[in-house]
């Protein structure tokens, strides 16, 4: 029979093995998972809820999705499985390899069991070289974590090059979206047509990175903000990573993710194992929002995640830089104290020698130079004025001019001897050295405990390359080292409270958000770069955990001039703070910032326990962001102007989310100035001060905006009258 040629006979219906059904089901989202006759389960449906699925319901489901036989293919039906290889059939990336004295790394695995519950499945299996445990856990904001665990169960050294989380996606995906950037304009948004083919983005900066895919999403044609359906992953790890998906013609779409090994960085002895850091998986049929709203959700419901009102900060960087003297900074501490400032953070320059970015670090000792009477005085001052003390460590990293780096060369994550360049005339210290680490844990600690410090800003300026730990590529043992020094610090000083930041936002994962209590997202505070920067940012996290500061008129890192309300009005929606030196500012400015200060107190609970939404109002200059309350009873939405828009008629402004049979007001938020805009005349009810309308109304009709300038905003209340 040619090939064009078609056996038109009804066959009979295949007598099936036996094969047992484990769903796991929370939140509208379902995994559907499907022993094999032989060999590892396949994901038969990750997505909409499809309700229990029983033994009959199996069976029709693996007719209604059997493989068939096509041409020029293997000769039986294989399945897609939870660690697809090319043992199975997979001819993409594996999620699996390495070699075992050269011979390449294709487990066969036998022994295959699977237990369940209504929100997790756990598989195991054994294999000539590898025992496997994966662990797929729904939680219940229907956000899927994956994890695997493999086992040398041999005595040959097996040389672990990817092991990688991959799930099955809906076929109807047709585009990609993901995040990348530079330093000071991290996470920006880049979308492209989905083609065939297996494509991975590696990071090696041995930091998670300032250009960072953050999440990987596949979506239906013409996803956006608030509709059609995405499927994503992130990986929550705070180093050399790959974000993946592969289209190939024998298989549903992939997608994926996973730590990048170097080779020769994991060799698994006997009994030694490897576990990979966690890949998250999420499923949204609201476009990006609802996959927001999916990880925010998780996030708030973690034991750990930040309960107490977040504070107002005041970080020095920007206010005084290496200029550090007590009487300054006994001036600014009362300042910020006079405007609502509830926590003050002495930045870099405190420690030995510490007048310039060339020199001292690892040196975790207070200057007596600086400081001849400690920082007794500057932290006793900030306690009677009713704030907390945050102080700035770099703890991974090394000056070469440092007694550390005379004393220790050897603790070095990269060695100077192999030409490697500095960064920010910095190197790594090697933090899987338990003797290294346990140095900086007690230099920390001796400062940490003196002063009892409420608060750390933990940085890394730099990228790590050419990282060598024990002989072997090292990014992964530094890293997870990192971890360990965080976990101890935080044991031994349980009330601290941590924010991760890496010349700025160069480290924003959820592995590293496990010990930290928030982010730095990006060194610039020009708000006009912070509005994409922080909005994308909030596609992974709540705004509690994205740090977001009130900077000087002037940007330290654009040059641009911007107005306080504008600045104040970004620095709002997030957890907030400034960076500028208020001693120099006027009485009217200090007025306006301490009005912000008590709206930002009186409506953080708002913020910081709501459904985020970004709103498209049909004007590209404009960048619209609303946050409705659990109850729909209050909702705060801040609309910034970018550039000019194409129309001379401002648009109305139709919000999502609030009560639709509920009567609200809006009106600008006190606490913020009303900028004038460009009308010659304003919109009437922002005449009269206040609107009453439905949330129908208001979704659907919605209210004239007043037509602002660029570098201009306006913060609205809602509020139910019932």
């Amino acid at each position: 029979m040619s090939i064009v040629e078609r056996d038109t006979t009804v066959a009979a219906v295949p007598t099936l093995p036996a094969r047992r059904v484990h769903v796991l089901r929370a939140a509208g989202v379902s995994l559907v998972l499907v022993t094999a006759a032989d060999g590892l389960p396949e994901v038969l449906h990750w997505g909409r809820d499809v309700g229990p699925v029983d033994v009959a319901d199996t069976d029709e489901l693996l007719l209604a999705l059997g493989r068939p036989i096509s041409p020029s293919a293997f000769d039986a039906p294989w399945p897609l499985t939870v660690l697809p290889t090319e043992r199975d059939g997979w001819e993409g990336r594996p999620a699996i390899a390495g070699h075992v004295e050269g011979l390449p790394l294709v487990p066969r695995w036998r022994g295959v069991e699977v237990t369940s519950t209504p929100r997790e499945a756990v598989v195991t299996a054994d294999s000539e070289e590898l025992a496997l445990r994966s662990v797929f856990a729904l939680d219940d904001a229907g956000v899927l974590r994956v994890r695997h665990t493999v086992t040398n169960r041999g005595v040959r050294a097996v040389h672990l090059q990817a092991l990688e989380a991959v799930l099955p996606v809906g076929e109807r995906v047709s585009e990609v979206f993901d995040l990348a950037g530079r330093w000071t304009r991290e996470r920006t948004p880049q979308r492209r047509a989905l083609t065939q083919g297996s494509h991975a983005r590696e990071s090696r900066r041995g930091r998670t990175g300032h250009d960072a895919p953050t999440l990987l999403v596949l979506g239906t044609p013409g996803f956006d903000d608030a509709s059609g359906e995405v499927w994503a992953v992130h990986l929550a790890w705070s180093a050399d990573s790959v974000h993946r998906h592969d289209v190939l013609a024998e298989a549903r779409p992939v997608l994926g993710a996973g730590e990048l090994l170097r080779a020769g960085e994991v060799v698994l002895g006997a009994g030694e194992d490897f576990t990979a850091p966690d890949a998250v998986f999420v499923w949204s049929d609201e476009g990006l929002d609802g996959m927001s709203a999916r990880l925010h959700d998780s996030l708030r419901a973690r034991p750990g995640h930040p309960s107490r009102p977040r504070p107002v900060v005041l970080n020095t960087w920007e206010a005084v830089y290496y200029r550090q003297e007590l009487a300054p900074l006994v001036a600014l501490a009362e300042t910020a104290a006079d405007i609502g400032v509830e926590r003050f953070v002495l930045d870099d320059g405190w420690f030995l020698g510490r007048r310039s970015d060339d020199t001292s670090l690892g040196d975790w000792r207070v200057d007596p130079s600086v400081w001849p009477d400690g920082l007794r005085p500057l932290v006793d001052r900030v306690r009677d004025l009713g704030m907390e003390f945050g102080l700035w460590f770099e703890p991974e990293m090394v000056s070469p001019v440092s007694e550390l780096a005379v004393a220790h060369p050897e603790w070095l994550l990269q060695r100077p001897d192999d030409d490697v360049r500095t960064w920010r005339n910095q190197y790594v210290l090697d933090m899987a050295n338990p003797l290294a680490r346990a140095f900086v844990l007690e230099s920390m600690s001796a400062v940490i405990g003196e002063h009892h410090v409420d608060f750390v800003k933990w940085d890394m300026n730099r990228d790590i390359v050419h990282a060598v730990h024990a002989g072997r590529a090292g990014v992964d043992a530094h890293t997870r080292g990192v971890y360990a020094l965080m976990d101890s610090l935080r044991a031994r000083h349980p009330w601290l409270e941590i924010e991760a930041c890496a010349s700025g936002g160069g480290r924003v994962d959820l592995g590293v958000l496990e010990r930290t209590d928030r982010v730095w997202p990006s060194d610039t505070n020009d708000a006009m770069e912070r509005l994409a920067i922080q909005r994308w940012t909030e596609a992974l996290l709540p705004l509690e955990l994205i740090g977001a500061h009130v900077g000087p008129e002037v940007s330290h890192t654009t040059g641009r001039h911007l107005d306080l309300d504008f600045r104040m009005a970004v620095s709002l929606f997030g957890s907030a703070g400034l960076e500028t030196d208020v001693t120099r500012l006027s009485t009217e400015e200090l007025d306006r910032l301490r009005a912000w200060t008590t709206l930002y107190k009186r409506v953080r609970g708002l913020l910081h326990t709501g459904r985020l939404r970004h709103l498209d109002l049909g004007d590209p200059g404009l960048a619209t962001t609303s946050v409705v309350s659990v109850d729909r009873g209050s909702a705060l939405v801040r609309v910034a102007r970018t550039v000019t828009g194409p129309q001379s008629l401002a648009v109305p402004l139709r919000v999502r989310g609030l009560d639709r049979a509920r009567r609200y007001r809006m009106a600008p938020a006190a606490g913020l100035g009303v900028p004038h805009g460009l009308d010659m005349v304003p919109p009437p009810w922002l005449g009269r001060g206040y609107l009453e309308l439905s949330g129908a109304v208001f979704e659907d009709v919605g209210a004239r905006l007043p037509m602002l300038a660029p570098g201009t905003a306006i913060v609205l209340e809602f509020t139910a009258l019932d």
